[in-house]
């Protein structure tokens, strides 16, 4: 304590007036100096000449930075030298670092003054938050981060289980709200124990651990309307035009991926005007659980051809009910989430001949007649050989990962 008391001797004279101002005023020197040091890092990087590395690399070993955190510097002091505007607030003192990375996601120099007085009215947790709600997701986008998903385990040395794992947006979202009611299950399993108020909340490993168990124990996540991945989702967006797509609380999401969703979830009609609601109309499923019956007695798992997985398949509208499709068990087929998002996101395309559904790939091609199979009768085990001299990729005939059951929502709530 007297050492403290030491080293701030000097400080002690100083009123709290006086700390808050000295405060900001280096706030902003540091600022400024962050942005003469990224200045100098995009023309380091635009020179080159690194041996066998990297300007993130050399960053990450010469200043102490993770690589992650390099990369970063690295992207926003690129981005820096085409927002002249926002150069100049940060160099002055007036933009802090957080708020800059939040912008140099989004802005371009049409749109760079609009956004750099919501920047300088907002905190950096809600510009960050507005970038996400800004930020416009192509189809290609989503599919690339789709493809870029993927979860990797290791034993460790001292024999605990590694995880690491890249997510797609909605993917994410569904994990964070079973990791949520899992811990929500060990806190009221913890509380009905009665072993008083010592006992420690349970921690997201131990909900890792419990959502493990109840997969394997089979029974259902708990929680009712409580957990639910909610996505808002503009009505033009649905139809097709260009909106915004985002997940509560989460990143925005591409127009197509909320086709997806939409397909087949909970809608709650939402209307605004600048930002306000003026009417929430009644939640309503996408497919009406007796239809849902019937489609899974019609279909009896995926119908995509040689897939055969009857789990976690979603009711897929082949005209979308946005677009004007009708819900009905002739507008509707079941697919695992895998070729779901293949028909939305990856090019693929359904269409209704008869009691025949015909799938075709992103080029047009139908995807082997002979693997087509009629309404109610068993499908066939086959994937499209590929034509001769066709070097594209052909599909697998396995429907990757299976996630949990899921709440999903397009226009204000899913559930």
């Amino acid at each position: 304590m007297r050492v403290v008391e030491s080293e701030n001797a000097e400080l002690s004279g100083f009123t709290v007036a006086e700390l808050e101002d000295e405060l900001a005023t280096l706030s902003s020197h540091i600022y400024a100096g962050t942005c003469r040091w990224l200045e100098l890092v995009a023309e380091l990087d635009r020179r080159g000449g690194f041996a066998g590395c990297t300007c993130a690399e050399w960053l990450a070993w010469r200043c102490g930075l993770t690589p992650r955190t390099a990369r970063e510097h690295v992207r926003v002091a690129h981005r820096l030298a085409e927002l002249p505007l926002i150069r100049a607030a940060f160099a002055s003192g007036e933009l802090s670092y957080a708020k800059v990375r939040a912008l140099t996601r989004i802005a371009e120099p049409e749109a760079e003054e609009e956004l750099l007085e919501l920047a300088l009215h907002l905190t950096a947790a809600q510009l960050e938050r507005a970038v996400r709600a800004y930020r416009r997701v192509s189809t290609g986008e989503a599919v690339r981060v789709q493809d870029a998903a993927y979860v990797d385990w290791y034993w460790d040395e001292d024999g605990s289980l590694v995880l690491r794992g890249r997510l797609a947006p909605e993917d994410g979202a569904v994990f964070l709200q079973a990791l949520d009611a899992a811990r929500d299950g060990l806190r009221q399993q913890r509380r009905n124990d009665e072993r008083g108020s010592a006992e420690p909340w349970p921690t997201n490993a131990e909900a890792v651990a419990a959502m493990a168990d109840r997969a394997l124990s089979g029974s259902e996540r708990t929680g009712g309307e409580r957990h639910q991945v909610v996505v808002h989702v503009d009505h033009a967006a649905l139809a097709g035009c260009d909106a915004g797509c985002e997940l509560a609380d989460g990143p925005a999401i591409a127009p197509e991926t909320a086709r997806r969703l939409a397909c087949d979830s909970s809608v709650i009609q939402l209307q605004e005007r600048a930002g306000k609601a003026l009417s929430v109309g009644r939640k309503t499923r996408s497919i009406p659980p007796a239809l849902r019956r019937a489609l899974k007695r019609r279909d009896r798992g995926c119908r995509f051809p040689g897939c055969e997985h009857h789990l976690f398949v979603d009711g897929h509208h082949v005209r979308h009910w946005a677009r004007g499709g009708e819900t009905n068990i002739d507008n509707l087929v079941l697919l695992c989430r895998r070729h779901h998002r293949l028909v939305h996101e990856g090019g693929y395309s359904i269409e209704r001949l008869g009691d025949r559904f015909r799938f075709r790939d992103p080029w047009g091609r139908p995807i082997s007649r002979r693997t087509e199979a009629a309404a109610g009768q068993p499908r066939l085990s086959l994937a499209r050989e590929p034509a001769a001299g066709d070097r594209r990729r052909h599909l697998p005939e396995r429907c990757g990962r299976q996630p949990g059951s899921r709440s999903r929502g397009g226009g204000a709530e899913g559930g």
